[in-house]
């Protein structure tokens, strides 16, 4: 059998591997030189250092779309994923009618992000006219809400079914031993169940990060980051700079944000990784 695996293996991965050098690393570090570069084409790229870089890092919208991106980020990891907790503890109780919950919570995230942006670009809105309030073309805080209940509606759901495997994973004899114990409810929560779906708990929180971080869609179909690029997140920030303003210089700018950005991304996301597997193993 490992004869077989051996001789028949490069068969499977190799097309795999060629796919990732392809469409992943050669674009990767082609768009790491164009970013070093003055260009309108690829073909007509022309070499200027790291000028590209000096102005993505003065840029008051750059720099202000990461403050933002930060602050929808910190509120959305934290509300997506107590609720989404919450609600597998609910669901884990054997209660009427729990497959059908389930499966409403988790519907909004088979809705595609730029429907879901519109979709509740008219709600809010809305809701703005009646209680006479600037509509979210000229209402930042609406629009910096509208994302987090957004993000929070399409993304619990999701969320949630992890933590529903996880509590699944607890062995029913760890449970009834916490409480021959004498540990109540409150006591096995912390105790017994936060602990062992750690594992659940470094997932979401990964997923709630990188998903906070990478928002396009529906930061586009909702607020287009009007007013006045007060509610521009990072990703859309790099989309306006690179598509919406004419000239070489712009294209470069827009590249040497996008490189900052991976960075960003990477660096956020290994810390956050690092962080819970150390929980996990404590």
């Amino acid at each position: 059998m490992e004869k077989e695996i051996k001789k028949w293996g490069p068969v499977f991965y190799i097309p795999t591997f060629l796919a990732f050098i392809i469409g992943f690393i050669v674009p990767f570090f082609e768009g790491l030189y164009l970013s070093l570069c003055k260009f309108t084409t690829v073909k007509n790229a022309k070499f200027i250092g790291f000028s590209n870089f000096i102005y993505a890092l003065k840029d008051e919208t750059f720099v202000n779309a990461f403050i933002f991106t930060l602050k929808y980020a910190i509120v959305a990891i934290v509300l997506i994923n107590v609720i989404a907790f919450v609600l597998a503890l609910l669901l884990t109780r054997k209660l009427k009618f729990t497959n059908f919950f389930r499966t409403i919570f988790f519907m909004p995230n088979l809705i595609g992000g730029v429907v879901l942006g519109y979709i509740w670009q008219i709600l809010i809105n809305c809701f703005l006219t009646i209680i006479s309030k600037p509509l979210l073309a000229l209402n930042a805080t609406a629009g910096y809400w509208g994302l987090v209940v957004l993000m929070c509606w399409q993304q619990i759901g999701y969320m949630m079914i992890i933590y529903i495997a996880g509590l699944q994973n607890i062995s029913e004899e760890v449970l009834e031993a916490a409480k021959i114990d004498g540990a109540n409810s409150w006591q096995t929560l912390w105790k017994v169940k936060i602990p062992m779906v750690m594992s659940s708990f470094t997932i979401c929180m990964f997923l709630t990060l990188t998903n906070s971080f990478k928002l396009f869609d529906q930061n586009l179909a909702l607020t287009a980051g009007q007013p006045f690029h007060q509610t521009e997140m990072l990703a859309y920030n790099i989309y306006d700079t690179f598509y919406f303003r004419s000239g070489p210089q712009w294209k470069g700018y827009g590249q040497a944000k996008a490189v900052i950005f991976c960075i960003l991304v990477v660096i956020i996301s290994f810390a956050q990784l690092k962080a819970s597997k150390d929980k996990e193993m404590q």
